[in-house]
């Protein structure tokens, strides 16, 4: 359940609030609002009791909230929730473009790119500097040097930049250089990994499963969220389904869908879904209609060219479009 300070609440009435309610043995989570503060309480069925504290100085209203999935609901915020990353703010009415290649090949190749999207209005680079592999033979990424060719592209581009983490025990190394670390298809249920991210208190995307329902998504951000970091930024890149034409089935449905479920913004990525650099744009138009915060593309100098350091990625095996 939360409960929903009233607009003049001082920040006394609302510690006082939050103090009563561990009292009971139950766990907090405040969300400070531009208007409004509403309390999140996690626990068993002893929130019953937190009912009797519609009285208390400063408390509007209080809500139960039947979804398993508590902090993401839409109930517990009902305004969009905007994740500002170094003054680029993601949600909210603004489309947001994130652009870059699936992995940072070297120097060269990620500060071209990050001149690219810098110059084709994007606003944030993507890259990976860890790469996970269904094969553990293919190019699995540049590491820490990776990382730091990433932050030489932000030095001089003035880019944010998201990259992807496999491993928690490398978080304080991503806390250091990303601004947005990227949680994989592959790692969307890795709750150890979703613990320490949420503990970082660092901007996260979170990409759907391939096989994952929204309600697991929302209970993955929900993983996230409890342990007190609610920048999230949920990721629908497509789900497997019987079709092979494509490499995934890019569910768009899923952004209308999350969009009323929850307050946290939802961007798409229809390169890693659809795996056809020539119906990207197609499926960033739908995308946007559909109702996503942003959008993440994969972009590439050569994007004809096999990587020079591992197998080209699915949208560089078709020729190039331009960007939407």
């Amino acid at each position: 359940m939360i409960v929903v300070m009233s607009s003049d609440a001082t920040r006394e009435q609302i510690d006082t609030v939050m103090r009563k309610i561990e009292e009971f043995g139950l766990k907090v989570h405040p969300i400070y609002g531009v208007e409004k503060t509403v309390i999140g309480v996690i626990g068993d069925n002893k929130t019953i009791v937190v009912e009797t504290m519609v009285g208390y100085p400063g408390v509007e209203n209080i809500i139960p909230i039947l979804k398993p999935y508590k902090f993401a609901a839409r109930e517990t915020r009902p305004q969009d929730s905007v994740i500002d990353v170094r003054g680029v703010k993601i949600g909210g009415g603004t489309l947001t473009v994130m652009a870059g290649p699936c992995a940072v090949e070297s120097r060269e190749q990620i500060l071209n790119t990050a001149r690219m999207v810098k110059l084709a209005g994007g606003s944030i680079l993507r890259g990976g500097a860890f790469k996970p592999r269904s094969s553990p033979y293919s190019f699995q990424g540049l590491g820490e040097e990776g990382l730091k060719y990433l932050a030489e592209a932000r030095e001089e581009t003035l880019l944010p930049i998201i990259t992807e983490l496999t491993d928690p025990r490398n978080i304080d190394l991503f806390c250091e250089y990303a601004d947005i670390i990227q949680i994989g298809a592959r790692n969307m249920q890795n709750f150890v990994l979703l613990t320490e991210v949420g503990k970082s208190g660092h901007p996260v995307l979170l990409k759907r499963g391939p096989s994952a329902r929204i309600e697991e998504l929302l209970l993955a951000a929900e993983y996230i969220i409890k342990e007190g970091n609610s920048r999230i930024i949920l990721c629908e890149r497509g789900i497997s389904t019987f079709e092979t034409h494509t490499r995934n089935t890019l569910d768009l449905s899923a952004v209308a869908v999350l969009k009323q479920l929850t307050h946290l913004p939802v961007v798409a990525d229809p390169s890693h879904a659809v795996g056809l650099s020539g119906i990207v744009p197609d499926m960033c138009y739908a995308a946007v209609a559909a109702g996503v915060d942003g959008l993440l593309i994969e972009i590439h100098p050569p994007p004809t060219r096999p990587c020079a350091t591992g197998p080209s990625h699915w949208a560089s095996r078709n020729s190039p479009q331009p960007w939407p």
